[in-house]
């Protein structure tokens, strides 16, 4: 029997994961939030040389990754395990993979050869360099994308070297797009009643992700440096030193200047030439920086951030992640989400970013133990519990 759907959004799709580690199970974690039947294909444990990469079956992160999907174990590599795969392919939706370009092909799951036996498939690749170029055949990693892809060299402190983000943003942004590009493909079957193709990367979404840097050096020819907490090209606005601590100030326009000179008891520097203008104030940044900590260490970050918002100065406080999930709002947010592990028991895991009034998303189910749906799954294709057996004795499954 199915679990209970975690939204009926998408409850009429099945998606065959054959991901792993990040980026193709975040998108994997999208859609089966989202109600979609997500089941996961692993190979039979012994068999996959890397087993074990996306660490501990009961740790966070798989927890975290996994929720609300089936298992099977499936060895791709056999005769058998494809044969059963082509058949589960009859009657899905899309497959999701993240191998290496040439490994799919190889194994004889590329996208013609699904075509072939489903029209309505929609095949989604996700790769570290995409699946045409020179460089196609590497392995990837996030933190060479974020390198190739020009984010640690406008992340860090200027003179302290390149410096990667502290959390996988290329693996995570690549399963997001993917997503986004399944949904395109799934909306366009509705009018064509054909599948499509749909690929990313952890560089091409890298590179998109750098938005307006990577356009200031497209548009202008603009290599953008190394700002450490600074924004690029506006101020103040960055991270500022109180009487017991640190806040984000976000400043812009003139009229939030003003507002904040006011706020700091400092309506002096509102009337300083120095810092008459945006341009003016960017050019004396660090002698703004100064005057304004002069005036921000009188007081705590609480302090400041309750008259900042009094006088409509955007600005925040700077949380370890204990106080992110501690703070009123974020708690109003729920976007902690728990859920019932069989053997951790209670958990919070984090919640899907985006709200839907009707058909929300919800966690209805933690990470699944190896091959847990396997005679469930292969029975719903039409397989014989006698043939289940043989598939179990050639350890196909």
């Amino acid at each position: 029997m199915s679990p209970p759907k975690a939204s009926t959004a998408l409850s009429h799709l099945r998606v065959l994961d054959l991901t792993r580690v990040r980026a193709g199970p975040t998108c994997c974690r999208i859609l089966a939030d989202f109600g979609a039947d997500v089941i996961k294909i692993e190979a039979p444990p012994g068999i996959d040389p890397n087993e074990g990469m996306s660490g501990p079956r009961e740790g966070f992160d798989m927890l975290n990754l996994h929720r609300n999907k089936r298992s099977l174990t499936l060895n791709l590599k056999t005769p058998h395990g494809l044969e059963v795969f082509m058949r589960l392919v009859k009657a899905a939706d899309v497959v999701v993979e993240n191998f290496r370009p040439d490994v799919k092909d190889r194994l004889g799951i590329g996208y013609e050869a699904l075509a072939a036996v489903n029209p309505r498939i929609i095949l989604a690749s996700i790769s570290g360099f995409g699946q045409t170029g020179p460089y196609r055949t590497r392995p990837g990693f996030d933190q060479i994308a974020q390198g190739m892809g020009g984010l640690m060299w406008v992340t860090g402190h200027p003179g302290q070297g390149p410096m990667r983000v502290g959390i996988a943003v290329a693996d995570s942004a690549a399963g997001i797009y993917a997503a986004t590009g399944i949904l395109v493909a799934l909306a366009e079957r509705e009018q064509s009643g054909r599948g499509q193709w749909v690929h990313t990367s952890l560089l091409q979404a890298q590179i998109a992700m750098m938005d307006f840097q990577a356009a200031r050096y497209l548009v202008d020819g603009v290599v953008p440096p190394q700002a450490g907490n600074d924004h690029p090209h506006t101020t103040p606005t960055g991270v500022f030193t109180t009487k017991d601590g640190f806040i984000n100030i976000g400043v812009a326009g003139d009229g939030q200047w003003r507002a904040l000179c006011k706020a700091l008891g400092r309506p002096e520097l509102a009337a300083d030439p120095d810092y008459a203008t945006q341009p003016d104030r960017l050019r004396n940044r660090p002698k703004l920086k100064r005057d304004m900590e002069t005036a921000l260490c009188e007081r705590t970050s609480a302090e400041w951030l309750a008259l900042f918002e009094e006088h409509g100065v955007p600005a925040g406080p700077i949380y370890k992640v204990d106080e992110v999930f501690a703070d009123p709002h974020v708690q109003q947010l729920g976007i902690a989400v728990e859920a019932e592990h069989k053997r951790r028991g209670k958990v919070r895991v984090v919640g899907e970013p985006v709200v839907l009034s009707r058909t929300p998303a919800s966690v209805v189910s933690m990470v699944p133990d190896i091959g847990e749906h396997t005679d469930e799954i292969l029975r719903e294709a039409g397989y014989s519990d006698a043939e289940i057996a043989k598939l179990r004795e050639s350890k196909v499954v």
